[in-house]
């Protein structure tokens, strides 16, 4: 069983993390990212600086407008995270709407993000939830799945 704070420190880091994707917030990364970032995506394996992963996030928010991460159901336990989540923006070149589904989980050190696993399916994906939850951490909605 988690302890109490363990948990709280964990939705307070995440509920910052959500600030810095869906706010903009860029100068909250510092309070999110340890100085070094293990990144496993569909990019390969990498280790960026915290200066390179914001200026990454912020490209990521320049290429694709109005990015979401939609989350349906996540966990933390000790010092892992995990989010299953909708990935959303808008296509630049067509303004249509964009998707996919995937799952993210995190390994925190000292408080801060460290290492990351990211697998998203296809462009045009998404859970078939009826009901997402209203913020990163909210209680997942039960579903009847």
């Amino acid at each position: 069983m988690e302890t109490e704070a363990v948990v709280t420190n964990l939705i307070q880091l995440f509920d910052r993390w959500e600030r810095v994707w869906h706010e903009g917030e860029l100068d909250l990364v510092a309070d999110c990212v340890g100085p070094t970032y293990c990144r496993h995506d569909e990019g390969g394996d990498r280790i960026v600086s915290r200066d390179a992963y914001v200026a990454e996030i912020a490209a990521a928010q320049k290429a694709r407008p109005n990015t979401r991460f939609v989350i349906y159901d996540h966990a933390f336990t000790g010092d892992r995270a995990w989010f299953r989540m909708t990935l959303t923006w808008t296509d630049l070149e067509s303004a249509e709407p964009r998707t996919r589904a995937g799952f993210q989980s995190y390994r925190i050190n000292d408080g801060k993000l460290a290492e990351t696993w990211l697998m998203l399916h296809a462009i045009g994906t998404d859970w078939n939830d009826e009901v997402a939850q209203d913020h990163w951490t909210s209680v997942p909605p039960r579903t009847g799945h």
